[in-house]
């Protein structure tokens, strides 16, 4: 009977003398990586920033902080510059969003020390010492996106053909806004060719549109594949960037938590 009581006075005694911490410690669940809570969004041609109202309102109401940039559209050149700037006024590290054109810009602009993670929202891909033209060799452009190129060499989406080349799930009032309020691009910036592909040395993510017209589906595929991204396909047209906001704020919630906020 002595040895009982004293054996339960020794385990009184250590759990007394077992520091708090180290209780919960035992018992705390595993903590998730820390997420990067600064996301860019860069637009692609024919479009400008308010195409990414819906993925800025979804995001920042899980608490990231979002800046979209606003390209000029007018060289390659001034696309990464803006990119680049909106980079350098991060508090921190960052997920690089584009959609197709702005897909090339992040490949350049993505070497900035600030981006962890890279995503591909039906968007071009090219490799240093490619172009953006010759993305598209090999593969054949469906015959509802249709390019008018003006005489100081800018193009525009065909105004009769917008809505089905590049918003079909768009509702019709939506279309005729995106239509309206297309930003021209200066068609010369496909020619030029990267100098840098940060898809080699950071993790990618594609989300890619089902019936997008803007691109042959064969084409998107290959160059997410290319790029090693893990992909997210989603029925909706070359404005999922507009129309599908969730699935593009969900992957972009992915890339966040799985490419953390520590350097790479």
């Amino acid at each position: 009977m002595k040895s009982l009581v004293t054996a339960l006075i020794l385990s009184a005694s250590a759990l007394t003398l077992t520091p708090p911490a180290a209780l919960a410690q035992a018992t705390a669940p595993a903590v998730k990586p820390a997420a990067t809570r600064n996301v860019v969004l860069v637009h692609g041609a024919f479009a400008d920033g308010s195409g990414w109202r819906k993925v800025y309102d979804t995001l920042s109401a899980r608490g990231y902080r979002v800046t979209i940039v606003q390209n000029p559209l007018t060289s390659f050149e001034d696309d990464v510059a803006a990119t680049r700037r909106a980079l350098d006024r991060q508090d921190g590290p960052a997920i690089l969003v584009g959609h197709s054109w702005g897909g090339t810009v992040i490949t350049e602009a993505g070497d900035h020390p600030r981006v962890r993670g890279l995503v591909y929202v039906s968007a071009l891909s090219p490799d240093v010492g490619e172009t953006t033209a010759q993305q598209y060799q090999g593969y054949t452009t469906p015959p509802e996106f249709v390019i008018e190129t003006t005489k100081d060499g800018f193009g525009y989406v065909k105004s009769d053909s917008f809505a089905a080349g590049f918003a079909a799930d768009a509702t019709k009032a939506d279309a005729d806004f995106l239509n309206a309020s297309q930003a021209p691009i200066n068609m010369a910036s496909f020619e030029v060719k990267l100098q840098h592909a940060a898809w080699r040395t950071k993790p990618s993510w594609a989300v890619i549109a089902t019936d997008d017209k803007a691109f042959d589906q064969r084409m998107l595929q290959s160059m997410a594949k290319r790029i090693g991204a893990k992909v997210t396909t989603v029925a909706a047209s070359h404005a999922l960037f507009f129309t599908q906001p969730k699935v593009v704020s969900d992957v972009i919630d992915e890339a966040a938590h799985q490419a953390g906020s520590t350097p790479r």
